[in-house]
Parts: C-alpha cells; structure tokens; sequence
C-alpha cells in the first residue's frame, strides 16, 4: 500500500503488520490446501536446517562483518515490532511455496494470497456490486466469467471471493482512508456457475515503505511496486480452491512485481463497455476435484 502523511495515526507499515499478522494467526494456509496434522521432526530438520545453512553460507561467502550481523538483528527485531512478518514472508517467500504447489495442480493457475485477505466479508448473488464510496474514483470495471470443473461441467455452487485497492493503491481494513469492507465480497455464481463482477480498477501501489520490510527493499535497491491486480479465491464444495490474481496489460510494473506474483495467463485486456468510461474482462476459472 502506498504511504501518506496521516499526522498522528499509526503508520501505514504498523496498521498493515497488525492486520496482517491477526489474520496470518487464522492459519490462511487451510484456504489454499488441507492443513497437515503436525510438525514431523525429520521434515523440520531438513527444512529449516537447509534455510539455516543457506544463511550461514551468505555469512561466509560474503564475509560478512559483526556491525553487519547486529545490523540484521535490529532489522528482525522491528520486523516482529512492527507485525511485518507476514508482510515480508508474502512478497519475498510465498511465491516460491506457490510455485512448488503448482507443479501439482490442475486447473486455473494460482499465485499468492498475499497479506491482505480479511474474512468475513459481505455475501452477495451475481450480477454483483462491490460495496464502495457512493462517489468511489476510478474506472469502472466488470468482471465477469465462469466456474468449471476439469470436464467443463459448470459449478453452481461456487463462490468468487474478490478483494483489492482503491484507485490510490489502499486496501480496506489494512489503512485508515477507505472504509471497512470497501471493494471486497464473496460473489455467488448462477446456476450455470457465471459471475459477473462490477467494480473499479485498482491502482499500482507500493508495499509500506515506513517499515523494516520497504527499508530493506529501498536500500538494497529493489523495486517496492505490485503492478494492479485484483484478489480472487475461486472456490466450490468437493474442488480445491484457486487463489489467484489478476493483472492488467500495459501495467509499468508486470515485470517488476516485488511479491513475483504475476504470470502471463493471468494478464487482463479490458475493452470499453461502450456505456461511458467503462472496461470489461472475461476470465474463466477451472477448479479441480479435491
């Protein structure tokens, strides 16, 4: 999200690190698979022993100095301060948890969840309107498609939970300007399992640059900008559920994403609605059998 000057308030960085972790404490994972039954002591091991060595590698092969290793362990300390574990853990891990789970998936292609998700939101029937701001700024966009599973049969009963920014890059629930639930819902498909969507069309925005996890990315030089997207979780009883997102053509930021979210097959072109200003995009989404 971007930052601004919001005088007393907390920061954007420490709002967002709150919200996140609570919902981070809800354990979002059981959104995306079925949760393991428990710590198996020998996949422990290997796994944190292997990113444990590859740290003690850094270490050696870049020499690195005590004022160095201090420096990292302030740097930890403010990002549990701040709440921004599930911040930096989303835009600089998951993407690779993610593409390890695709390599068996079928169906629609996923890519993270990110920090952002808040359960809970308001149900509504297709055709559906996002809650908004009766004067709500930015391009009005309808999403629309349908919900299938591998054998083309439509899925009546699935939901499109959708969530993203206003058209300055905030999300509800994560910032103090736009208000709670704004431009989030979960959207019921017909009986022939289509949706359609209306909206606005998000904003690029930069991850919070006022905490630890923008400070690192501003001094390593990094780009700390997500290009527009919108939030999907595709769901439907007995199939695994699609977390996705979507983008848009033409965004300054699609091959410079810091989260590494995006992907070709999930770019958007909208055409003009022909209705004054509006855009439209179909995407279709497959689910497979759990």
């Amino acid at each position: 999200m971007t930052t601004t000057d919001q005088g007393t308030a907390p920061s954007s960085a420490e709002l967002a690190g709150a919200n996140a972790t609570e919902s981070a404490r809800l354990g979002l994972s059981s959104t995306r698979e079925t949760p393991g039954t428990g710590a198996d002591a020998d996949r422990v091991a290997a796994v944190v022993g292997a990113a444990l060595e590859g740290i003690r590698a850094a270490i050696r092969d870049h020499k690195v100095t005590y004022s160095e290793f201090d420096a990292f362990k302030r740097w930890l300390i403010e990002v549990s301060d701040t709440g921004e574990w599930p911040l930096f853990l989303d835009v600089y891990l998951e993407f690779e948890v993610e593409r390890v789970a695709a390599e068996s998936r079928q169906g629609s292609t996923g890519t993270i969840l990110g920090p952002f998700w808040l359960d809970g939101q308001v149900r509504l029937q297709s055709p559906a309107t996002l809650p908004m701001r009766e004067d709500e700024p930015g391009t009005p966009l309808v999403l629309a498609g349908r919900v299938t599973g591998t054998d083309g049969t439509p899925l009546p009963g699935a939901t499109v939970d959708i969530w993203h920014t206003d058209d300055e890059g905030w999300y509800s629930g994560f910032a103090e300007k736009p208000p709670a639930g704004n431009l989030r819902g979960v959207v019921a498909c017909d009986e022939q399992g289509r949706f359609e969507i209306h909206t606005r069309r998000p904003a690029p925005y930069t991850i919070p640059l006022d905490g630890p996890t923008g400070k690192l990315t501003t001094i390593a030089g990094w780009s700390p900008w997500r290009p527009a997207h919108l939030h999907l979780l595709v769901s439907a009883p007995g199939h695994r559920t699609v977390t996705t997102q979507l983008f848009f053509t033409g965004d300054p930021y699609l091959d410079s994403d810091v989260a590494s979210a995006t992907k070709p097959e999930l770019v958007l072109d909208p055409q003009p609605t022909g209705d004054g200003g509006g855009v439209r995009s179909d995407h279709d989404f497959v689910l497979e059998p759990e």
